[in-house]
């Protein structure tokens, strides 16, 4: 008598499946562990993301069997594999997440496990609603063309009190800079209320753009329990506001959609601070990369995200964050080296955030590979300029003139006495 077949994990393994233009991919980095080979490994975590189990079914059926992810594609410690779409919710992030995300960290067979990218088909794009404004409709809120947004941080990033916050939004709007930011872990505590907050922000915005002549905002951060964050999102649009910020991975996937419909609701563009994303992409051999959490952003239609600067006090390298910034902002992305093409049917460009221990004498260097079409938040390249911080503010948006007007910046700042004081402090750099 012959044995019964066990499981069927390397029924999930198949070199000849081709993929099919309406299927989800996903590439993966595994380290399988012990006593396992790769292909087993990636059996195991196409039959578990899909339809499979641990062991052979007496219930299983031909219509199971032909929704069978497939490992099509093994290379060294990379593997490829094909989803068939009716396995996924169209326009649910999260159930994605539950699938692809789910059980399969914590399989006995993988010792670490990386998704590295993700492909979606038109079907799949086509349910979300991707963003609302997008890189042109930011610009235009901003009637910024042709050179980056411009954005700070308060310093200290816990401001004593709203007014306090809002006098240093004042100076730098002064100083020339477009947007005021809040800081991922400012939200409403006892000594900056959130309410307070938005009142005195936009206060001294009207004031700014009165003396300034330009266009002027503020991100200010919602980031709360969801029935809250759709409370504060109402009282930024009451004060005359247009932007909210959320933290998108701390709020979660599920909260971040309805905010999405909310926003669209309130007319209010979004800006997406990716805080814990290193949770995630920090390990090299392990979670997922911000390429990935970038497209799911996309999909769900944030209107600005931080992608990184390669350089700076965050990770992450030149390369990276240029595929980053490829990702939200390119119509149809092109497949480069193990990453996947990716067609976004229309969707709209998000508007690319470099932020992360910038400062002035670092500008022209990110621009030189970022382009115009930006945001550079800085904070502390502001707020340490040793003039104060309307200089600091005033050093930056010189920096970004020297740039367009291909001046070096040192030659720049002998007539900038704001820029000349940032470059002593901190000085240049190029990347190579």
């Amino acid at each position: 008598m012959s044995e019964e077949k066990v499981d069927w994990y390397l029924d999930f393994v198949d070199s000849k499946r081709e993929p099919r233009k309406d299927e989800i991919q996903l590439l993966f980095k595994v380290t399988p562990a012990k006593g396992f080979s790769i292909e087993e490994a990636a059996g195991r975590i196409a039959s578990e993301s899909s339809v499979g189990t641990w062991t052979t079914l007496s219930t299983l059926t031909q219509e199971t069997i032909n929704r069978m992810a497939k490992a099509y594609r093994i290379s060294n410690d990379l593997v490829w594999v094909t989803y068939p779409l009716e396995l996924f919710e169209l326009g649910s992030i999260p159930q994605l997440f539950s699938s692809v995300f789910g059980n399969i960290y914590g399989m006995k067979a993988v010792s670490r496990l990386r998704i590295m990218d993700i492909k979606f088909p038109e079907e799949y794009v086509k349910s979300f609603r991707g963003p609302q404004f997008g890189l042109e409709g930011v610009q235009n809120i901003l009637k910024v063309k042709g050179r980056p947004i411009l954005a700070t941080v308060p310093k200290p990033k816990l401001s004593p009190s709203p007014e306090a916050h809002a006098k240093i939004g004042y100076e730098i709007w002064m100083g020339g800079e477009d947007l005021l930011k809040d800081d991922e872990n400012l939200t409403s505590q006892p000594f900056n209320k959130f309410e307070d907050r938005v009142r005195e922000v936009l206060k001294y915005r009207d004031k700014a753009e009165k003396e300034t002549g330009e266009r002027k905002s503020a991100l200010i951060n919602i980031t709360a329990e969801t029935e809250e964050m759709k409370r504060r999102a109402k009282l930024v649009k009451d004060y005359g506001g247009e932007f909210i910020m959320i933290d998108i991975l701390t709020v979660g996937w599920a909260a971040l959609q309805t905010m999405r419909e909310v926003a669209e609701d309130l007319g209010l563009a979004i800006h997406a601070h990716r805080a814990f994303h290193a949770a995630f992409d920090k390990l090299p051999d392990h979670g997922a990369t911000m390429l990935v959490l970038a497209k799911m952003s996309r999909l769900i239609g944030v209107d600005l995200l931080h992608i990184g600067t390669g350089v700076g006090k965050m990770e992450g390298t030149k390369s990276e964050v240029i595929r980053h910034k490829e990702a939200v902002t390119l119509e149809d992305v092109p497949q480069e080296d193990i990453y996947f093409s990716q067609k976004w049917y229309g969707l709209k460009p998000v508007t690319p955030v470099s932020s992360g221990g910038l400062h002035p004498g670092l500008i022209p260097a990110l621009l030189d590979y970022m382009g115009p079409d930006i945001a550079v938040q800085i904070g502390g390249g502001v707020l340490g300029n040793p003039l104060g911080a309307r200089a600091g503010a005033k050093a930056a948006r010189d920096a970004i003139d020297a740039w367009q007007k291909k001046i070096p910046l040192e030659e720049y700042a002998e007539k900038s006495k704001e820029l000349k004081a940032a470059l002593e402090k901190w000085g240049t750099k190029s990347f190579e």
